[in-house]
C-alpha cells in the first residue's frame, strides 16, 4: 500500500491543480511523510530533500536532512548525492566534513548519479574537498559523468596552450 499511496502523491505532484492548493499541498506532504516513516526509501529520499529545502523552521530542515541521511545510508542515489551536499555545506546539526562529503559523492557517483561524478570531477581539478589537485582522477569522474548523461559534463578539461 506504501508503494501505491507514494506513486499516487508523486504523480498529484505534478498536475497543476494539486500544486495550486495549500491544503492539498500538505496533504501530499502527509502521504510522503507516511511513506517515508514506513521505510519507503523513495519516499524518505524525497520527503526529506523537501523539507531539507523547503522546510521553513530549522527542526524541519533537520528532519528533513535525517530522512537524507537515512535514504542515503539505503542505497538511494538522489539521496546519497544530497548527504554530500549536506556535508559538503553543513546543515542545522551537521557541520561541513570533506571526508563524508567525498565518501557520499562517491557512492552516489558510482551508483549514475552525474552530478555527483561533475561535483568529484571539479573537486580533484580544483583541489577542493581535500582532495589534491588530480587532473587524471578528474577526467574519470568527468567520464562517469558523460556516461550518465549529465548535460553539462561536456570535456572541461584544460586546453592546451596554443603557441603562436
Amino acid at each position: 500500500m506504501t508503494r501505491v499511496q507514494f506513486r499516487l502523491a508523486t504523480q498529484l505532484c505534478h498536475t497543476r491543480w494539486m500544486t495550486r492548493s495549500p491544503g492539498k499541498q500538505r496533504l501530499m506532504l502527509r502521504w510522503f511523510k507516511r511513506c517515508a516513516d514506513a521505510g519507503h526509501v523513495p519516499a524518505r529520499s524525497l520527503y526529506g530533500r523537501v523539507l531539507l529545502h523547503r522546510g521553513i523552521s530549522a527542526r524541519e530542515k533537520s528532519t528533513g536532512a535525517r530522512y537524507v541521511l537515512q535514504a542515503a545510508q539505503q542505497g538511494d542515489r538522489h539521496a546519497q548525492y544530497q548527504a554530500g551536499r549536506i556535508y559538503e555545506l553543513g546543515c542545522s546539526q551537521y557541520q561541513p566534513n570533506d571526508q563524508h562529503a567525498v565518501t557520499w559523492y562517491a557512492r552516489a557517483g558510482e551508483s549514475g548519479h552525474a552530478q555527483a561524478a561533475e561535483r568529484l570531477a571539479s573537486a580533484y581539478r580544483e583541489g577542493e574537498l581535500g582532495l589534491p589537485c588530480d587532473d587524471r582522477r578528474a577526467d574519470e569522474w568527468q567520464q562517469r559523468a558523460r556516461e550518465s548523461g549529465h548535460e553539462g559534463a561536456h570535456d572541461t578539461t584544460r586546453p592546451a596552450l596554443a603557441v603562436h
